[in-house]
């Protein structure tokens, strides 16, 4: 029985099947993606989320656009290696620019698929246009998962090391989901959780629904009981009275993209959090891959916000629940001041306000 992942490549068949988080918990179902554009249509409409996850899945679209270069593009052309390698490059510039392109504020998207092609030409200089290409960018793909799982890995014992110093047993509070369903890894805010879980350092953790795709109740909470963490699910709207009475010890959550001055983009609620935060006196950190920090961005006034269809919010399980006619503005991420941040927690270090990395 193959346990549960947010993903995998079957070799056998050459595709990539992704875990359909849309349906999780209630039910378990991998979505068969045989071309490039099958991973972008399950980015794009969420079937696959989480920033580092998607990268991956984005990654892995790209071999199997290079695949589809070979089933139907190479033979037709000329032998000459040079007009061969001139048609290929741009081939997977527009590969590049159609995946980077499903997600717009997550960074480890283009991360991924920038590292990906960069290997590629890397290759082209000393090897023919051929169907090894497949292979050896299947395998490079997997140096960068094994990558991921072991940034995931620090960023937990570093996570643990700064948050057992605070109490026997904590109380925290986490937003969205940041777990092995959006990294491929132990997680980046649930790898903190679970390993403060594996010392006996937990009291309870607090997890907002995250609306409207309510991924912290179905994929956080999902994670968390099947590891056996103590934790209670709240509405969005209770995280400023659970702080006042619960006596938080901290908020951690993940993040999508990375500011060079530390603002940063998660989940829209994020910012509301580390206001509450701030008001309650209690630390509030960002968990996440030095892969997430865009130092071509100088704050997070540059990063760009994906807005979501408002059919996201009007729909719930196929039912309207506010008026046909009713407008919606949908934005998926805001922005947390870096000044609102404790510290952001990476595999390489903990760093602390003012940010520098």
């Amino acid at each position: 029985m193959r346990s549960l992942e947010p993903f995998y490549f079957e070799r056998q068949d050459n595709c990539l099947y992704v875990l359909n988080q849309k349906i999780l918990p209630l039910k378990i179902e991998y979505v068969r993606c045989v071309t490039c554009e099958d991973v972008v249509k399950s980015i794009k409409d969420m079937t696959v989320r989480g920033a580092p996850v998607i990268g991956l899945v984005a990654g892995y679209g790209f071999v199997l656009g290079i695949k589809e270069f070979f089933d139907h593009y190479a033979k037709r052309l000329s032998e000459d290696q040079i007009n061969k390698k001139k048609f290929f490059l741009k081939y997977i510039s527009d590969l590049e620019s159609k995946l980077v392109s499903t997600r717009p504020t997550a960074v480890n998207l283009s991360w991924t698929v920038n590292k990906i092609k960069s290997f590629l030409i890397t290759k082209l200089n000393s090897t023919n246009i051929s169907r090894k290409i497949i292979t050896l960018v299947l395998a490079e793909m997997k140096n960068i998962h094994q990558e991921i799982i072991s940034q995931n890995l620090k960023i937990s014992k570093l996570g643990y090391k700064l948050i057992s110093k605070q109490k026997d047993k904590c109380v925290i509070l986490t937003h969205c989901n940041a777990g092995t369903l959006a990294t491929g890894g132990v997680g980046t805010a649930l790898g903190i959780i679970t390993e403060l879980h594996r010392h006996k350092k937990i009291k309870t953790v607090y997890v907002t629904e995250t609306r409207p795709y309510m991924q912290g109740a179905r994929l956080t909470m999902f994670e968390l009981i099947s590891q056996g963490v103590p934790c209670e699910l709240i509405c969005d709207n209770m995280a400023g009275f659970v702080m006042k009475n619960k006596q938080v010890d901290c908020v951690i959550v993940g993040a999508d993209r990375i500011a060079k001055n530390g603002d940063t983009a998660n989940k829209i609620g994020t910012y509301s959090l580390s206001i509450l935060a701030k008001y309650h006196n209690i630390p509030f950190y960002v968990a996440a891959p030095s892969s997430t920090i865009d130092t071509s961005i100088s704050d997070g006034d540059k990063i760009v916000i994906e807005e979501r269809s408002e059919e996201e919010l009007k729909i719930v399980n196929g039912k309207l629940i506010t008026l046909k006619n009713a407008k919606v503005y949908h934005p998926a991420f805001d922005i947390t001041p870096a000044k609102l941040i404790s510290a952001i927690i990476t595999e390489k270090k903990v760093y602390r306000y003012p940010y520098k990395f």
